[in-house]
């Protein structure tokens, strides 16, 4: 998955830095980000790169082993002149980039990049905002009002029905590979009443025997997923949330097709689905 970059560590623990010449600085423009391409590799810009980097005031984000990566501060509405060199593209362009580390690395700057510039005004007061010294959050300066990063929590589900898996294609949306029944859990929800619901709103098939399986952070959607197998419990007609879903059926592990990427935890469950035996399930 995206972020299993082992044997480098991720390191988020908050802390105040200065960047150096060499160190990453992602720059983005809402849904985009500046990149260039070098020996099959994703090139990010370094601080020293960018014009009149010494007045251009970054703000550190974490570390993966002993780089450190930055962003330019979007307190201070500095405009940025982006080396010719560099290309813009859409985020969705972060799935495919190589080395996996820097991929994880830019989604999740990019996931920090959209917080703050979500919360450069406080939603209680509409006063302006400022970085909180001694942790990652905003403070307002006229209420006081603290901001924390939003995570949301999202359960991915493989439903099982002997050797056939439960598999969904979202509507209206870019991706139209198998996916596996997801969504958002409500507030006072645990994760797996989350499961039970989801499940029965997205195919109208209730479910038993729910197993934790692992779980991923998400920066594509500021989500924390939850992966859970379980077993169709009675019927097992589906009955289509055509709001959400394009299509849903059972598919037996045999017509299964192997992953394209294993970037996704929804990917690393269906393959282990597809190539384990019944029993294992």
């Amino acid at each position: 998955m995206i972020h299993d970059i082992e044997p480098k560590k991720f390191l988020v623990s908050y802390r105040e830095c200065a960047p150096g010449p060499d160190d990453t600085v992602f720059i983005f423009d809402g849904d985009f980000f500046y990149c260039r391409f070098e020996g099959g590799e994703t090139i990010f810009p370094k601080y020293g790169e960018l014009c009149g980097a010494g007045s251009i005031k970054c703000f550190y984000l974490f570390s993966i082993d002993a780089v450190k990566y930055f962003m330019p501060d979007v307190f201070n509405n500095e405009t940025i002149d982006v080396p010719a060199h560099y290309e813009r593209l859409e985020s969705g362009a972060l799935r495919t980039a190589k080395p996996r580390h820097s991929a994880f690395a830019a989604v999740t700057a990019q996931e920090l990049y959209l917080w703050y510039m979500q919360n450069r005004y406080c939603g209680c007061c509409g006063g302006e905002t400022a970085h909180s010294p001694t942790e990652r959050a905003c403070i307002c300066k006229e209420c006081g009002l603290v901001a924390y990063p939003k995570i949301s929590p999202v359960v991915i589900v493989a439903v099982t029905h002997g050797d056939c898996l439960l598999v969904t294609r979202y509507k209206n949306r870019p991706y139209r590979h198998y996916a596996l029944v997801a969504g958002f859990a409500e507030i006072g929800e645990s994760l797996e009443d989350t499961v039970r619901r989801e499940v029965f709103e997205e195919t109208g098939v209730h479910v038993k025997d729910i197993r934790y399986y692992k779980s991923q952070p998400w920066g594509f959607s500021s989500s924390l997923l939850s992966g859970f197998f379980c077993k169709l419990d009675g019927d097992p007609t589906i009955v289509v949330d055509e709001n959400e879903l394009s299509e849903a059926m059972w598919l037996h592990r045999d017509e299964i097709p192997p992953v394209e990427n294993d970037i996704a935890l929804t990917s690393e469950m269906m393959e282990r689905f597809r190539t384990s035996s019944c029993a294992s399930f």
